[in-house]
């Protein structure tokens, strides 16, 4: 099988110190987690930014700060950055942080229900945006929360609006008003994925209850993964994990197990395919 790419998502938009009170938020702690991840597998960090007193945010200098930081202290870990931001934000300040030339940044692929709120991404602002990426040349990693979306990716891509290759698409599976994240609901997604874009490499991300069974679902078929405190804050039941490391380290120690191979800094470059892209 095709080593395994585990993405750290370490901080995200919703989560919050109190629930998760090794929650990192300043780019400095930022910077930390992902050095702790990188060491313990990750080979790619997602990154949401914060204020100061926790609140999301998509300020630029934030990001650049973020990014500067993760550089200086871990100069290989991919750092994907979030352009979904926190529900509810400007699209124009979504895009904003692509100007900071990331290796890749997260589109999505559609609108839906998030729990109480509704996460907007009108048709006309998927093209901004995947024009965007082609403009900054930036790889998408495309997030898609149910099956739908993966026919709007293949219309894009069809279209001239989405052009990287490999291209990479995430299945975020478990939010309240999108799939969950069942065995079977990965393999229609991986099926599906395949007769529509059949040269796409795709990730898991599980939330909630959905992290470690869809984790795993996905590793034994062939599948990347994405863990941290952004999709689940718990080591056990009613256990807060100590760190993002932390969860990193059990799916690396479970890919020994079943001899699926970590990739590489090079091979997660290859596979994403990031070689080409000029930095």
């Amino acid at each position: 099988m095709e080593p395994l790419i585990i993405t750290a998502a370490i901080t995200g938009a919703e989560t919050n110190r109190k629930d998760q009170p090794n929650l990192p938020v300043t780019p400095k702690e930022q910077a930390a987690a992902a050095k702790e991840c990188f060491a313990a597998g990750a080979r790619v960090v997602h990154l949401h930014v914060r204020n100061d007193d926790g609140t999301p945010t998509q300020n630029l200098e934030r990001f650049r700060e973020s990014i500067e930081r993760i550089r200086d202290a871990v100069p290989e870990i991919i750092i994907q950055i979030s352009t979904g931001g926190a529900v509810g934000e400007d699209f124009d300040k979504r895009i904003a942080p692509l100007s900071l030339k990331p290796d890749m940044g997260t589109l999505n692929a559609g609108t839906l229900n998030f729990g109480e709120e509704i996460f907007i991404n009108h048709p006309k602002d998927i093209v901004r945006l995947a024009e965007a990426f082609k403009e900054y040349q930036i790889a998408p990693e495309i997030e898609v929360y149910e099956s739908g979306m993966i026919d709007v990716v293949a219309k894009l891509v069809d279209k001239g609006h989405i052009i990287h290759k490999p291209l990479h698409v995430q299945f975020v599976l478990g939010v309240p008003g999108g799939m969950n994240g069942s065995p079977e609901n990965i393999l229609y997604m991986k099926q599906h994925l395949a007769k529509q874009i059949p040269t796409a490499t795709w990730a898991i991300a599980g939330i909630g209850r959905w992290h470690i069974p869809a984790s795993l679902t996905a590793m034994v078929n062939n599948g990347h993964i994405r863990v941290g405190f952004e999709d689940n804050i718990y080591y056990h039941k009613n256990v807060v994990a100590s760190s993002n490391a932390q969860l990193v380290a059990r799916m690396a120690r479970i890919a020994e197990e079943i001899n699926r191979p970590l990739a590489s800094p090079a091979e997660a470059r290859q596979i994403l395919g990031l070689n080409s892209i000029p930095r």
